[in-house]
């Protein structure tokens, strides 16, 4: 029996496993691998180390503590989450059945990508998802986004306010009468690109165009310095689905101390409905996450 197992090894979960341990209670983090998505990082032409607020350097410090640590982690990932009288059972895709009181859920989320020629390739290479990361870094550049919802119509105003020029490649033409929608259609250096696919993505080291079909199926060539895809972020909840709440976009809903509706269930980072996606917001999420965790525990250990 575990006090506590923590599922998935990105930042939150790593943090959350890190301070569990030195809480010195019998923790095990489940994950496929350590450092999830903080493993991407960017690299531009133009940009020096020191110009980027790398948050993955903490995640490599706390990575590099639990890969000596084998008693902490076990490399699977998580098929179910299972409530039985007063704890859990944890079952793994290889059969494994854990025991534990407590449960933190840090199992991210995955994007939803173009799967077009190219983009494999130039992945923080000059092909992002997250403008809210790195639209510093594209002062008077030349930017497109792709997407069709919320999330691609706020990339581009972060980028407008910077970039010298924006392409919003839609390929649905949804939520045309927002706000937001209508001043970027009015913006002098924004292009919005309604109706349009993207086909394929071009460069050398770096990606260096992005190839288009219009809607009349006409192919064009765009010259930018950084794509950023904002299509969609999917919440990795499956294990959990029926058991806690979750919102409408199917992410785990938490309060402040990073507690669920079920009492011994917690959840940190992108996989709940916490604000913001980034790297230094999940670090700090995880540790709320594994000191409520602890205050569930006490009363128990």
């Amino acid at each position: 029996m575990y006090d506590l197992v923590v599922v998935g090894g990105g930042p939150a979960g790593l943090t959350a496993t890190i301070y569990a341990i030195r809480k010195r209670i019998k923790v095990l983090l489940l994950t496929k691998d350590l450092g999830g998505a903080a493993g991407y990082r960017m690299t531009l032409p133009w940009i020096d180390d020191y110009q980027v607020i790398r948050g993955w350097e903490i995640v490599d410090k706390f990575r590099s503590e639990l890969e000596y640590l084998d008693f902490a982690r076990h490399m699977e990932p998580v098929e179910k989450i299972v409530p039985r009288e007063d704890h859990f059972v944890v079952l793994t895709t290889g059969g494994g059945e854990l025991e534990t009181r407590a449960i933190i859920i840090a199992s991210g989320t995955r994007q939803v990508r173009l799967d077009v020629p190219g983009e494999k390739e130039y992945i923080m290479k000059g092909v992002c998802y997250s403008a809210l990361s790195y639209a510093p870094l594209f002062i008077d550049k030349t930017t497109m986004v792709i997407g069709d919802d919320d999330l691609a119509l706020r990339s581009t105003a972060e980028l407008a306010t910077v970039s010298k020029h924006v392409y919003l490649v839609r390929a649905s033409c949804a939520n045309t009468t927002s706000p937001l929608c209508q001043k970027l259609s009015s913006a002098a250096n924004v292009t919005m690109m309604q109706g349009y696919q993207v086909v394929e993505i071009k460069g050398d080291e770096y990606a260096r165009s992005v190839v288009v079909k219009s809607p009349e199926n006409a192919i064009s060539e765009i010259a930018v310095d950084g794509t950023f895809v904002e299509m969609a972020l999917i919440p990795n909840t499956k294990m959990v689905e029926g058991l806690v709440k979750l919102d409408n976009q199917g992410r785990i809903m938490v309060d402040c101390a990073n507690r669920t509706n079920i009492p011994g269930i917690f959840a940190a980072g992108d996989v709940t409905n916490t604000y913001a996606e980034q790297v230094l917001v999940a670090v700090g999420e995880g540790a709320k996450a594994a000191l409520s965790a602890y205050d569930y525990l006490l009363p128990m250990l």
